[in-house]
């Protein structure tokens, strides 16, 4: 009860330190320079937990301002600390816990075995072609017995291609604004397609 109630308190605090202070670091990240960085990987890593700003959104302003590589770099870095530290979280609160009430749903079960059999390969495909919310992913796999190198990798190298495309499409804005909008849009078209496909496929069973 007490490790429940210590992940919550830390999950809502990093929640509020977001909410009240995204205009302030996102004005900070505009700034530029050595602390900007900083800032930059870590209102990141707290939109993992609740995007008080939608990512593209914030990822392209870094792109923007630091360039496509560095803030790829700065984007990636930022987004793994988040994303680790809510698994850990997870793991640490709730997954005695939950590990208890999966017993009672054979399906969940089921699922959390395959995934722990075959979780890079599943987590590195729930990252490239994200049909299923990065939190739904973080929370279940920090609940499961998935080991957090396996997680970490396949996460940093899923996320990759979709931090790199918008941080690029960032960079570019001022310059090409259709081929910014192009490129982004062309991903979410691609992303929308498959999400069909695979609802598609999952009601026609």
């Amino acid at each position: 009860m007490l490790k429940r109630f210590v992940s919550i308190i830390i999950l809502v605090i990093i929640i509020l330190i977001g909410y009240s202070e995204k205009n302030e670091l996102l004005y900070l990240i505009k700034e530029g320079g050595t602390i900007a960085i900083l800032i930059g990987m870590v209102f990141v890593a707290i939109c993992v937990f609740f995007p008080v700003i939608p990512f593209p959104l914030l990822a392209g302003s870094i792109g923007a301002v630091f360039g496509a590589i560095d803030g790829l770099f700065i984007s990636l870095s930022g987004a793994m600390i988040g994303t680790i530290l809510y698994f850990f979280l997870c793991r640490y609160g709730f997954r005695d816990w939950a590990q208890i009430k999966l017993m009672k749903y054979p399906k969940l079960k089921e699922f959390e075995d395959f995934l722990n059999k075959n979780s890079f390969l599943t987590i590195l495909l729930s990252r490239l072609i994200p049909v299923i919310p990065a939190p739904v992913v973080n929370i279940f796999c920090g609940l499961s017995k998935v080991s957090w190198i396996s997680f970490f990798l396949a996460s940093a190298i899923g996320k990759i291609p979709n931090i790199a495309l918008i941080s690029y499409a960032g960079a570019s804005f001022s310059s090409n604004k259709l081929l910014s909008f192009m490129l982004y849009g062309g991903y979410l078209l691609l992303i929308g397609f498959i999400t069909l496909f695979i609802v598609s496929r999952r009601i026609s069973k």
